[in-house]
């Protein structure tokens, strides 16, 4: 149990100190925030495009997902900070073991945090949708993960 519990700790603290949010460098458009903004806002529409969204449908959707963009978008210029501050605590002779534990615990709550901000706006966004579009969607997202 203890050794199923170091291993996930571990996965926790690798993809909370070395994965950052949405602005890796992995994708071509992966250090433009904007380009990221556009991304997301183009899916957004597209999807609004395919559910036959009214125009304030789309106007209160979109508040809810440039809202949600900036709180995310916070927090990975968070992320850049600490993972500068774990760079230069292991580059220390003596890294601080205290100070190294506090920054897991921290990032560990503001994405908890953020998570709980996401869930709330998507329930914002459920409130916005007919049952109709629930549906749509609802099918869709069990079609395209195969949950039944």
């Amino acid at each position: 149990m203890r050794k199923k519990l170091a291993i996930a700790g571990t996965a926790v603290v690798a993809v909370v100190l070395l994965s950052g949010f949405a602005f890796r460098g992995g994708h071509r458009w992966g250090r433009d925030p904007e380009r990221i903004r556009q991304m997301v806002s183009w899916k957004l529409n597209d999807k609004l495009d395919d559910l036959d969204a009214t125009d304030a449908q789309r106007q209160a959707i979109n508040a809810v997902k440039d809202r949600l963009f900036d709180e995310g978008a916070k927090l990975a210029e968070e992320q850049h900070a600490v993972r500068s501050e774990v760079v230069t605590q292991l580059e220390s002779a003596t890294p601080d073991a205290q100070r190294l534990h506090a920054l897991v615990d921290e990032r560990i709550e503001a994405m908890r945090a953020f998570a709980h901000k996401a869930t709330d706006a998507a329930l914002e966004v459920h409130g916005t949708l007919t049952p109709e579009q629930r549906k749509a969607l609802a099918t869709e997202f069990r079609e395209r993960t195969g949950v039944k």
